[in-house]
């Protein structure tokens, strides 16, 4: 498997010198590391059934794990709100004091798996991604003057931009369109972007870990010095972030997609104080572009 060490003796390095958590740690490639991923019983399998057996020494691309598994969470994994990077919004004319709930789809690909309510008020997360103040061309998201909607919600349009003293954008101000409850507008418009929020004053506070190989290369160790090949970015850990509230009910072993960002799957870590979440897949799949090239 690219970018993988399977020979215990390394893994037990990697344990006993540091690099890692533990033989659970995300980013091993152990049965109780993978669970810890938030890698489903169900894509390990689909995945082995693909590569089949074979007395032969190959390697395969971790790619091809990542879709199998990828494949299986597109189907089963409830979808949830959370914002990785905040940046607050303040809706104008919105009444203050007010909370509405709004109906979400729990996943778009099972009508059968329901929907949930999700509050909705004044004062707002966004990802500080969706928001520039001097857009290129083919930015579609939210920027001064623009409309866009709000999953679910209402569409709202940027009317200011509030900056601290360093100069750093901390707010923006928006207005809203009560006729766009839900996400679709009577006259028809059709803004071209949505984006996901969360209510501030509902939302849970999180920690969020975002894993990446564990080494930096396809063939590890193969100039020699296989620890040389560490990536030493294999994980980042955002402590800033923010999640609906449904999301503290979600149980360990169980993997939900963050809509636009991302599968997460609680860690062993996590407690009522702070829920801790490991991403264990992005939406992006290079694989089935791969394969579709042939």
């Amino acid at each position: 498997l690219t970018y993988t060490v399977l020979s215990k003796r390394v893994l037990l390095r990697l344990v006993t010198e540091g690099h890692v958590r533990g033989w659970d740690d995300p980013r091993m490639p152990t049965i109780s590391g993978l669970r810890r991923r938030g890698f489903p019983a169900e894509g390990i399998r689909d995945f082995a059934d693909v590569i089949g057996v074979s007395k032969n020494d190959s390697v395969v691309e971790i790619e091809a794990l990542e879709h199998a598994v990828r494949d299986v969470l597109n189907r089963t994994a409830p979808r949830r709100f959370a914002v990785l990077d905040p940046l607050q919004v303040v809706i104008d004319n919105y009444p203050e004091g007010q909370v509405e709930e709004m109906d979400v789809a729990n996943n778009p690909e099972d009508p059968g798996a329901g929907t949930r309510a999700v509050p909705f008020a004044r004062e707002l997360w966004i990802e500080r991604e969706d928001f520039m103040e001097d857009p290129p061309p083919k930015f579609f998201r939210l920027a001064p003057g623009r409309e866009v909607r709000l999953r679910s919600a209402y569409f709202v349009t940027c009317t200011d931009v509030v900056r601290d003293a360093s100069g750093m954008i901390v707010e923006l101000r928006c207005t809203y369109d009560p006729a766009t409850r839900g996400g679709d507008a009577p006259d028809g418009r059709r803004p071209k972007a949505t984006l996901h929020w969360l209510s501030a004053s509902h939302a849970v506070p999180a920690e969020v870990r975002l894993y990446d190989h564990l080494f930096s290369r396809p063939d590890p160790g193969a100039d020699g010095d296989l620890f040389a090949d560490l990536n030493r970015d294999s994980e980042t850990v955002l402590r800033v972030c923010w999640a609906e509230p449904s999301v503290a009910s979600v149980p360990v072993g169980q993997t939900v997609q963050f809509e636009r960002l991302g599968y997460f799957a609680p860690d062993v870590d996590s407690s009522p104080q702070l829920l801790v979440f490991n991403r264990t897949l992005t939406l992006k799949d290079t694989w089935a572009k791969v394969r579709a090239q042939g």
